[in-house]
């Protein structure tokens, strides 16, 4: 459960095709953002609705966004052989249930949400993933689909999907396969300390990554001064010769980059695809990364033979990529 389609081998696919209509829900605080794929994987409607809090709205809610992307697409639920959702909190993948998705009204008892989602769709199949987990599957379909990968060598099926959002952590797919870990934790590289001397962070730890390469981190740093999100106000002073502002932004960076080599190392992946709110600055965040990447390279030979600032690139924009990934999951084989 959770993975799709066969290469040679025998060996699963994450970005494999299936037979029938398939509907992904990403599901957020403020948001739950839906697609539609169609029998060749293709992203055919999206839709977006306001989150209704707690149990029984949050369940009502996923449900409507199914109606209305079904509808929007134009076919009959009928036609939907799996609903996948990627929420936030801790997800047991086998049983589909939710518990700590405390920004959802989802506390310490598990919500078993796919079974009654899939009661109040009559019965469709629903599978339940962390949130990061379906990004990166969904980013790493969509890449597939969008550089012409179809049918060809999946090297898209090799990635780290980076998410700067309020905190930081990495969603993988690894040779075409979802890694969660033993306990789930994959990923979570937020968690790992980097300066022992830093800020204390949530966790109980000291100098934790995200302290310094995150949203919130990066909010700390340069507070939105006129109503904008503080990493465009912080870019738009950067461009502007703000001296405090480009130092800022390139501790900023610095930080990602260590983000992105600390990830390639452990794993070795062929693409750190950035993502989250931060990563809608677009190609001055991307550019920024990959100088950073370059920079700490000159002084190793090692780390300048590994092509970090080229394995670097952006997030899809064009469609939700969390959702596209949940229905890919809720595939069957």
């Amino acid at each position: 459960m959770g993975k799709v389609g066969k290469r040679e081998g025998g060996a699963r696919s994450v970005t494999g095709r299936a037979s029938e209509y398939t509907v992904g829900l990403d599901i957020g605080g403020t948001k739950i953002l839906g697609a539609l794929l169609d029998p060749a994987g293709e992203v055919v409607a999206t839709v977006r609705r306001s989150t209704v809090h707690g149990a029984e709205g949050l369940v009502a809610g996923a449900a409507q966004a199914v109606r209305d992307v079904v509808e929007s697409g134009g076919v009959e639920l009928a036609s939907v052989v799996g609903v996948g959702l990627g929420i936030p909190g801790i997800v047991d993948h086998v049983s589909g249930t939710v518990k700590h998705a405390v920004n959802l009204g989802v506390h310490d008892d598990e919500l078993p949400l796919a079974d009654l989602l899939s009661l109040a769709l009559g019965g469709v199949p629903v599978v339940v993933e962390n949130d990061l987990n379906v990004a990166a599957v969904g980013a790493a379909h969509v890449l597939e689909r969008s550089e012409g990968q179809d049918g060809g060598a999946p090297e898209h099926e090799d990635l780290a999907f980076l998410a700067l959002g309020t905190g930081l952590a990495s969603g993988l797919v690894l040779d075409g396969e979802l890694r969660r870990g033993a306990s789930g934790a994959a990923g979570e590289i937020g968690h790992i300390p980097v300066d022992p001397l830093g800020p204390e962070c949530p966790c109980g730890q000291r100098g934790c990554l995200e302290r310094f390469a995150s949203g919130k981190a990066l909010e700390a740093a340069w507070p939105s001064r006129y109503g904008k999100p503080a990493p465009v106000e912080l870019f738009e002073a950067a461009r502007a010769g703000d001296e405090e502002a480009i130092a800022v932004k390139d501790r900023f960076a610095s930080a990602t980059a260590s983000a992105v080599r600390l990830l390639v190392l452990a794993t070795d992946v062929r693409h750190v695809v950035l993502g989250g709110g931060v990563a809608l600055l677009g190609t001055e965040l991307l550019d920024a990364v990959q100088d950073a990447l370059r920079e700490q390279a000159k002084v190793s030979s090692f780390l300048g033979s590994l092509k970090l600032a080229d394995r670097v690139r952006l997030a899809p924009t064009h469609v939700p990529v969390a959702a596209v990934g949940a229905a890919v999951l809720g595939r069957r084989n």
